[in-house]
Order: structure tokens, then C-alpha cells, then sequence
């Protein structure tokens, strides 16, 4: 019995070694200066998105016409073995009395984040959606208790293709338009 117990430790301890050496072969990405995640925070995870940036036909702004207006992505995520990880869509943010906000879910423990956007957006490329530097303001834990996301302070979206609506007129009043888009998101958690 006690072998076997010392047997058990030991895997234990491989697979904790295993996944921290993983955590730490992550690194950040080149960045614009204002878009890198703040001193204290390391990236954890890096998955690659395919989805579609969303727009309704409304009246513009300014008072002319109709034009494209978001309202929110959806997404999935995948690791880099092509394993679905992550979905990507707006919800209520309970943290913030149901405000929408961009959200990210775990697919296996359903562990959940809200962000906002914690800097200026920069437009890396005009014929893709900025790239961006999202600050976490709201987590909560899967149904089992799930956390693989809850640690998460921020998120960056970067390399981003596609995505941008057409500056053009739409028609009718509340057509949809799906715009597909790839890019990465990256996640960070405090240094502790």
C-alpha cells in the first residue's frame, strides 16, 4: 500500500511538473507597448479563434442612412492540437449587474470570464478587426467548480484576420451580417 502511495505521489508530482514547465514555455506576444498585459501578469494559455464579428443594420449615428453596427462575437477556441478549448460570445456579466460583456466559457469545465477593454484598440492591419488588451472584470466557476479560467486577469486578441464590416449602407433596417474572423487570444493570470 504504501508503494502504491508513493507510486501516486510521484505521477502526481511528474504531471505538476509537466504542466508548469508547459505554463512557462508560453510568452507573451510582440506587442504594440500599450497593448502588453501589465508587470505581475504572464500569459497561461494561447488559443487560436475562428468565428464571426456580428452587425445588425441600424440608423447611423450621425443621423444618415443605415449602416453595420456590432453587437457582439462568437467564437471558438482551439489549443494546438485543434481541441475545441474555449467558446467566445457576449452575456451578462453577473459581477457587473448583467451588462453585456465579452465573455469567454471553458468547454470542458465551464469556468467563465468577462472582459472589458482595458486600452485603446490598435489597428494592427485595416482589413482586420484591432488588435486588443481586455482587462477581466468578472469570473465565476463552472458547474462542478470548474476554474480554469477563473484566475485570469487579462486577455489579449492579436494576429487577428477579417472581421471588419463594410463601411458601405445596409438594407433592410435589422439585417444581420456574420463577418468572419481568425485571430489569438491570449491569457494571463497574476504572477502568484
Amino acid at each position: 500500500m504504501l508503494s502504491r502511495i508513493r507510486t501516486l505521489l510521484f505521477a502526481t508530482g511528474l504531471a505538476a511538473l509537466a504542466a508548469a514547465a508547459s505554463a512557462a514555455q508560453i510568452e507573451a506576444p510582440a506587442v504594440p507597448s500599450t497593448l502588453e498585459a501589465p508587470e505581475g501578469n504572464r500569459p497561461y494559455l494561447i488559443a487560436h479563434a475562428y468565428g464571426t464579428q456580428n452587425q445588425v443594420c441600424l440608423p447611423r449615428a450621425n443621423g444618415v442612412g443605415l449602416g453595420w453596427t456590432f453587437y457582439g462575437p462568437i467564437a471558438t477556441l482551439y489549443n494546438d492540437q485543434d481541441e475545441q478549448i474555449v467558446t467566445h460570445f457576449l452575456s451578462p456579466n453577473p459581477d457587473q449587474g448583467g451588462t453585456a460583456r465579452a465573455t469567454w466559457q471553458h468547454s470542458r469545465d465551464a469556468s467563465t470570464v468577462w472582459a472589458v477593454t482595458h486600452v485603446d484598440p490598435v489597428v494592427v492591419d485595416p482589413t482586420a478587426i484591432p488588435w486588443l488588451l481586455l482587462r477581466v472584470v468578472g469570473d465565476e466557476p463552472g458547474l462542478d467548480g470548474g476554474d480554469k479560467l477563473t484566475r485570469t486577469t487579462f486577455i489579449q486578441r492579436v494576429n487577428t484576420v477579417g472581421g471588419v464590416a463594410p463601411s458601405t449602407d445596409c438594407a433592410p433596417l435589422g439585417a444581420k451580417l456574420f463577418v468572419p474572423y481568425e485571430t489569438d487570444y491570449v491569457f494571463y493570470r497574476a504572477d502568484n
